[in-house]
């Protein structure tokens, strides 16, 4: 273990925000595991909050399995993203108690420690029900980071009255996140009507113009709504993660205040 890495460690041990035992488990964790294809790191919970992520993309159904069994022997939680159907199919023989949803493309392993009651408030909106393997990609992962999560679908601004109906669904949120392809206006309707942050995540649903979510990219930076930021076409993932973060983070902030 790094001088600093155990200098932390030994300051929130005396903080009284981690406890002997914990502390001795994690001096005892290597930092990174090097399985020749991938270097696991397993300390990125420690800095970070959440266990590394996989994104599956590209990678042998072995290599997906050989990271997560290492993430699972070091006791740590395991989100794998863009899986395909071998890699579903390989990876449902060898861990049977792992979720799997299809539609978001997840792999979810938990570690099987007792997890804590969900803490922070994530919406996640959509523009058409083409944007839900995005949309659900994004639900999963607040979910894998703890937080409560509510999915409204496909109310896009063609038929804004379907948004409206559902205004207290998701007006008392800590962040929403708004996914829509073709034009991408949604996020910022969405934005003139609530007080807190919107995550616009453009997809890359929609005819030739919308030049595979280049199109809802641009018009989500053109945001009017000074509450709306954007991350990358599709990226599903980064807008659940970041969605969590904030809103875990505003949950401390009222607990505090309280």
């Amino acid at each position: 273990m790094e001088t600093n890495d155990l200098r932390e460690l030994l300051e929130q041990v005396q903080s009284g925000r981690l406890t002997v035992d914990d502390a001795l488990a994690r001096a005892g964790t290597p930092a990174m595991a090097d399985l020749g294809y991938a270097n696991v790191d397993l300390h990125r919970r420690q800095r970070c909050g959440f266990p590394e992520v996989i994104f599956c993309e590209g990678k042998a159904c072995e290599w997906v399995e050989g990271v997560v069994r290492k993430l699972q022997e070091a006791g740590q939680d395991c989100l794998a993203t863009r899986v395909s159907v071998p890699q579903a199919d390989h990876l449902a023989r060898v861990f049977p108690k792992a979720e799997q949803d299809r539609v978001a493309r997840t792999f979810w392993l938990p570690s099987g420690q007792p997890r804590p009651e969900p803490v922070g408030r994530v919406a996640v909106l959509t523009a058409g029900t083409s944007d839900l393997p995005v949309a659900q990609e994004a639900v999963v992962t607040a979910q894998a980071l703890g937080c409560s999560v509510t999915l409204v679908a496909d109310v896009g601004v063609a038929g804004i009255h379907r948004l409206l109906r559902h205004r207290e669904r998701f007006a008392e949120s800590d962040v929403i996140v708004v996914v829509a392809g073709m034009d991408g206006a949604l996020p910022s309707v969405v934005g003139g009507l609530v007080d807190c942050p919107v995550i616009a995540v453009p997809t890359s649903i929609g005819y030739g113009a919308a030049f595979s979510g280049v199109a809802p990219l641009l018009t989500m930076l053109n945001s009017c709504s000074a509450n709306v930021v954007v991350v990358n076409i599709d990226s599903g993932f980064k807008g659940g993660y970041v969605a969590a973060l904030i809103a875990r983070k505003k949950s401390v902030i009222d607990d505090r205040s309280s």
